[in-house]
């Protein structure tokens, strides 16, 4: 028997995928409550480990040997080696008896899993006398988005609390720097690079246009069937033809010329000798507060998409800049308004970066600098070029919003509300940017 596929946005359509959404969420409930139960038997083996060393010399074989007998007895039941259960043992003790409110907000659907992961893995470099005031914190801010998203705030937050100065541990950790080979199977091996994360992004963004640039003139060159004026051109062309790399191997083989060689083997933008994928250079977006800049602040910054980073490099970056722009933003949510230049429509594009960061679909965090404008109202059907029809999405998103049943209206403050196929409506605020402001306390002080 054959089953008629159904049509998209038909009713039989719609039902399906209600029916699916609908054993999802039921599925996730059931998810919850056996993660946590299982969390807090694992964590219940661990303290009886723990109470078997009580009233005997406390030396740490003896603990570990206690340990690793009911890690051995629980992972006969499980068939996982003894190895594992003790790692998940010492993992479900720090979130239980480390996180009680996280457990409690996660059984009651107010987070996820990913959210108390996120939460545990940011709060470890939280001193334990602080790491109550952390987790509400964090708690608060997980409600309002996805785990991938609340994760570089909360780095920044536990950053701040930690009793030594993000700077100088940045000191510390960038004196290991180093490159190792691991090597691999079948004639591979990986090598690795540890390095400041601003240099590790530029790097890798640099790879990643060289290898984009490419990409994109070999399709061109394929689709014209562009002639060759000179013997070299015509390689060059006809290599271009038959290169079916995708981006990955691109990148990989650039980075591996240009470490080799100092430009890459095969230029395929190239009309100079030297080719122009020399002259394309890295970008990196950073926020960072007016206090790190003038060095009354040694707090990290926020590199847009990835990670904190060290004040000291913010302020070489910010350094090599010909001009700054001021952000003003509402003092209370943290909004940005407007900037000080003004130049269209570049000063548009400057806006709607500060204010979006990132893809405004609901729990993307592609950078915005890597995204593309769109309009909410398209363009063609009257929408106006103007910051409140405008907002960053991915290729991908983008692309979905153009071609699926998903639709998107804009509201007030930046705010996009996302209807999907079924009529279920995703609240995607503007992020709250790292820089903002408080009104001054003008309350006069008592005599």
């Amino acid at each position: 028997m054959t089953s008629t596929p159904e049509t998209p946005g038909s009713d039989a359509y719609l039902a399906s995928l209600a029916g699916i959404v609908h054993q999802v969420e039921s599925v996730e409930r059931q998810m919850t409550s056996v993660q946590i139960a299982q969390l807090r038997v694992l964590a219940q083996a661990g303290q009886l480990a723990e109470s078997q060393t009580i009233g005997v010399a406390r030396k740490v074989a003896a603990q570990d040997m206690a340990l690793r007998s009911i890690a051995a007895e629980v992972g006969g039941v499980m068939r996982i080696t003894d190895r594992t259960v003790q790692r998940r043992i010492d993992e479900a003790r720090t979130i239980i008896e480390g996180y009680p409110a996280s457990v409690a907000a996660w059984e009651t659907g107010r987070i996820t899993r990913g959210h108390v992961l996120v939460i545990v893995d940011t709060g470890s470099v939280v001193p334990v006398e602080m790491r109550a005031e952390f987790e509400a914190a964090a708690i608060a801010r997980c409600e309002q988005d996805t785990p991938n998203r609340v994760r570089p705030g909360l780095e920044i937050l536990a950053q701040r609390m930690h009793p030594r100065s993000f700077t100088e541990r940045h000191v510390e950790a960038a004196a290991g720097r180093c490159v190792r080979l691991v090597p691999g199977r079948d004639g591979m091996s990986d090598l690795i690079a540890t390095l400041p994360t601003v240099i590790a992004e530029g790097i890798h963004d640099r790879l990643t246009q060289q290898a984009r640039a490419v990409i994109d003139t070999r399709g061109e060159r394929a689709a014209n069937g562009e002639p060759a004026d000179t013997d070299a051109a015509t390689s060059r062309a006809e290599a271009a033809a038959t290169d079916a790399r995708s981006t990955d191997q691109v990148r990989a083989d650039i980075f591996a010329d240009l470490l080799l060689t100092g430009t890459p083997a095969l230029d395929d933008t190239r009309d100079t000798t030297a080719g122009p994928l020399g002259a394309i250079r890295a970008r990196v977006q950073v926020v960072v507060t007016a206090s790190c800049l003038t060095g009354s602040d040694d707090g990290p910054a926020d590199l847009v998409g990835r990670a904190a980073i060290d004040a000291k490099t913010v302020r070489r970056l910010a350094g090599d800049q010909p001009a700054w722009e001021r952000l003003f933003t509402d003092p209370v949510t943290g909004t940005v308004h407007e900037v000080d230049t003004y130049r269209v429509p570049q000063k548009m594009r400057r806006y709607l970066q500060a204010r979006d960061q990132h893809c405004r679909f609901p729990g993307c965090r592609m950078a915005a600098i890597r995204c593309e404008v769109d309009h909410t109202i398209d363009h063609a059907l009257g929408g106006r070029t103007q910051t409140r029809n405008l907002g960053h999405l991915c290729q991908r998103h983008h692309s979905m919003k153009q071609f699926t049943a998903w639709r998107v209206r804009q509201l007030s403050g930046g705010v996009l509300e996302w209807t999907s196929p079924l009529g279920r409506t995703y609240r995607e605020d503007a992020p709250t940017p790292a820089v903002a402001f408080t009104p001054a306390d003008t309350t006069p002080a008592p005599f």
